[in-house]
């Protein structure tokens, strides 16, 4: 082949070289950072770009989208020296490449180890309760703590989440038998309480129904009372009207006594054990001495019949 030809070939390809080693186009969602001679020289943005061949070269590419960095799981010693295991994911930006490229050698690896680290201190300050209850509290708290290194690194914290916090295998099943044993003494505690209700209960009603009861008897014995002493002072009463009619001669109290002794006679006549009746041969003259004369009797005789 001529020298000549060669020659040219070899200027054409340097020339497209050069081209495409000076012209540039950056993506979107990407940023470039530009190196002259070794040196920082510039950031390139999204879009077309000329760079001057073998004396500017891209050092690094870094990516401006929100990045996510998940944290490996860990065990934690909380305060009461109780073991928790917990997980959290970061979400990041790359705001300034230039940092992010010169301030530390690998910024997604020192996101999450900061993560970690941080993590361990937050719930290393707690109880366990607090940390298994407090979650929003842990990620406020550990965001504040990272925020400020991110900055110094060009980054930007978006937000950060509580993956998985729990306790570990061996104190799960400690709370489980703590949990069952509790269960079990608050049932017998409510089984002795409400024995305990029941048999107050039963008492109350046994003493109300036995107050009930003795009232009862009172107003009976008082009912009862008062009926026998109505009974006497109408008896005595009775008494008096018949005497004093007696004693005038009035014939309504002859016919009265006569009557009450008729109705006596017959009341045991019809009685079911009284089968036989016996009466004096002379029951009318000791009535009529009774009374006072036969005409009474004979009348109220008449009447019954």
């Amino acid at each position: 082949m001529d020298a000549g030809i060669l020659f040219s070939l070899i200027l054409v390809g340097g020339v497209i070289y050069a081209l495409t080693r000076m012209v540039r186009i950056v993506p979107q969602g990407e940023e470039w950072v530009v190196e002259r001679l070794g040196k920082y020289n510039t950031t390139l943005l999204p879009g077309l770009h000329l760079l001057i061949p073998f004396v500017d070269i891209v050092a690094y590419k870094i990516i401006t989208k929100e990045l996510i960095q998940q944290t490996r799981e860990q065990e934690v010693i909380t305060k009461d020296n109780a073991v928790v295991i917990i997980s959290a994911v970061v979400f990041y930006r790359v705001t300034d490449p230039s940092k992010a490229s010169y301030s530390i050698s690998d910024f997604e690896s020192a996101v999450g180890n900061m993560t970690t680290t941080t993590l361990r201190a937050v719930i290393g300050g707690m109880t366990l309760n607090e940390s298994l209850s407090q979650r929003d509290q842990i990620k406020a708290d550990v965001a504040m703590k990272i925020r400020d290194s991110l900055s110094g690194w060009g980054l930007t914290l978006g937000n950060l989440e509580v993956q998985d916090i729990r306790p570990s295998q061996n104190l799960q099943e400690a709370m489980e038998r703590q949990a069952a044993a509790d269960r079990q003494r608050e049932a017998t505690i409510m089984i002795a309480d409400g024995e305990k209700k029941a048999a107050i209960a039963k008492a109350e009603g046994q003493k109300e129904a036995a107050v009930l009861e003795a009232q009862g008897r009172l107003e009976a014995s008082k009912l009862d009372a008062q009926a026998k002493a109505e009974l006497a002072d109408g008896d005595r009463k009775a008494m008096i009207i018949v005497s004093q009619g007696l004693a005038g001669g009035e014939t309504a109290p002859h016919y009265l006594l006569a009557q009450r002794y008729i109705d006596s006679v017959q009341n045991l006549s019809k009685s079911g054990n009284a089968k036989v009746v016996f009466m004096p041969a002379d029951w009318q003259q000791s009535l009529a001495g009774a009374v006072g004369s036969l005409g009474y009797l004979g009348t109220a005789l008449g009447e019954k019949k």
